[in-house]
């Protein structure tokens, strides 16, 4: 029997969430720059394609080959030819390739897509602040439809989202609002302090927010301190 939840490659963060990424469901981390988004998101995808599956990874801040080598170790290349890299220049482009990578997801070959990754989710949405409600209205589009190809293939979502601060809340908390905050199952935000990051349980269905563990980026990822 197929289990409901999927390795993140990192015990510490497979623990944090209960046992790993929900499949049929969105994962959101959060953070500044640098506080290691990109690094969870590539250990993630790494481990997927460890255990044979495929990964659709939409890249909207310039994919690190180097990185992905370095987290991947000798089967770098083996994998890579089962990792499907979108990489969007333009938030319409980034609603295309949503659309495009249901075509990976539909096929059931060797190598089902296991996993679905968005870093960032609202990189190009920064660039269309001046719209107003018509890029937040697009950006709610695109979660929906990514939740929807979570639930039709049962995989789950992972998403990274970039910091602001919210000045009604008087809270630092991730772009788009409530709605990336609504439709995220989970969520989880890295703060960053010298060369140690945190990473806290912000909303869980089933565990308490606050929970957290400390981190430091690796050659091969992250390890628990």
């Amino acid at each position: 029997m197929k289990s409901d939840r999927v390795s993140t490659g990192s015990q510490a963060l497979d623990d944090l969430l209960g046992g790993g990424l929900e499949r049929r469901t969105i994962t959101q981390i959060y953070g500044e720059a640098a506080s290691g988004k990109s690094t969870l998101c590539l250990m993630a995808a790494v481990a997927n394609l460890r255990s044979g599956n495929s990964v659709v990874y939409i890249d909207t801040e310039g994919f690190s080959v180097e990185r992905f080598s370095q987290i991947a170790g000798e089967n770098a290349g083996a994998f890579a030819d089962r990792l499907y890299l979108f990489e969007p220049i333009d938030f319409a482009q980034q609603g295309a390739m949503i659309a495009d990578a249901e075509g990976l997801l539909r096929k059931r070959e060797d190598a089902p897509v296991g996993l679905l990754v968005m870093d960032s989710a609202t990189a190009l949405y920064r660039t269309e602040l001046d719209l107003g409600r018509e890029a937040l209205r697009k950006l709610s589009h695109h979660m929906v439809k990514l939740l929807g190809l979570a639930k039709k293939y049962d995989i789950p979502v992972l998403i990274t989202n970039q910091i602001f601060m919210d000045v009604e809340r008087d809270r630092v908390s991730g772009l788009g609002g409530t709605a990336l905050e609504h439709i995220s199952k989970a969520i989880v935000r890295l703060e960053k302090k010298d060369s140690v990051r945190r990473a806290m349980l912000r909303k869980h269905r089933s565990r308490p927010e606050g929970l957290s563990f400390d981190f430091v980026l690796t050659g091969d990822g992250i390890r628990k301190v």
